[in-house]
């Protein structure tokens, strides 16, 4: 039997879920500029119609990512519909006052995360293979995320590519929601929407540099109207 979503997550997962990455958003950028910009793309994504928004730091203290958070959910109108996910760092979601985690394979387990973080939550597990989604859809979690799809630069120690094609065995071993992600752009959304994923997590494709984060995140929201 699997697990049911909690009633965050239960009625539908939003299409789009970008990934605001820190080693990709913040390099260069001035520590006096660091929270102005993260308030910025944050207020941008949520005018464009983003309703769900993870911030991924591997490799700054949990003080600075606190600081982050915050900075985050400061940009959020109270009123808003803009979930937002901490990656990994589940101690420091209760006091940035976020929506839920996303953990990993290597993490803390996701029993333990929701027992951290309550009910209401939101709670994410990265799975890369079919035994993995296997598991996890016995866990107490409010989505499966799946990759990569496709050969991507976003992530280290990265597991093979599965394609379309794990995204629809996924689909089959699982009926909650499945966010895609690895390698995904605008041309490939459509295809990867279509194998079955309820969702489409993003980072370069919404983040690289030169790109336009709120009109890249308008450019792929339009696929699913």
């Amino acid at each position: 039997m699997t697990s049911e979503p909690s009633a965050s997550t239960s009625k539908r997962f939003p299409p789009l879920y970008p990934i605001l990455d820190a080693d990709l958003v913040l390099r260069g950028v001035r520590p006096e500029d660091r929270h102005p910009c993260l308030r910025r793309l944050t207020c941008a994504l949520a005018d464009a119609g983003v309703e769900i928004l993870q911030y991924r730091n591997k490799h700054d203290t949990d003080s600075l990512v606190l600081d982050d958070a915050r900075a985050i959910r400061e940009a959020i109108n109270p009123a808003g519909q803009m979930r937002l996910i901490l990656n990994d760092r589940v101690t420091l979601v209760s006091a940035a006052k976020w929506d839920g985690a996303h953990v990993g394979q290597q993490d803390l387990p996701p029993r333990q995360v929701r027992s951290t973080l309550g009910a209401n939550a939101i709670v994410g597990l990265s799975t890369h293979n079919d035994r993995q989604i296997i598991l996890a859809d016995k866990e107490p979690i409010d989505y499966i995320a799946i990759g990569p799809v496709f050969s991507t630069n976003s992530k280290e120690d990265l597991s093979p590519p599965i394609g379309l094609e794990g995204i629809r065995r996924a689909r089959a071993l699982t009926s909650k929601p499945l966010v895609a992600i690895g390698g995904i752009t605008l041309e490939t959304a459509p295809s990867v929407y279509e194998a079955g994923a309820d969702s489409l997590a993003v980072i370069s494709a919404i983040f690289a540099p030169g790109r336009d984060p709120a009109r890249s995140a308008k450019d792929i929201l339009r696929i699913f109207k």
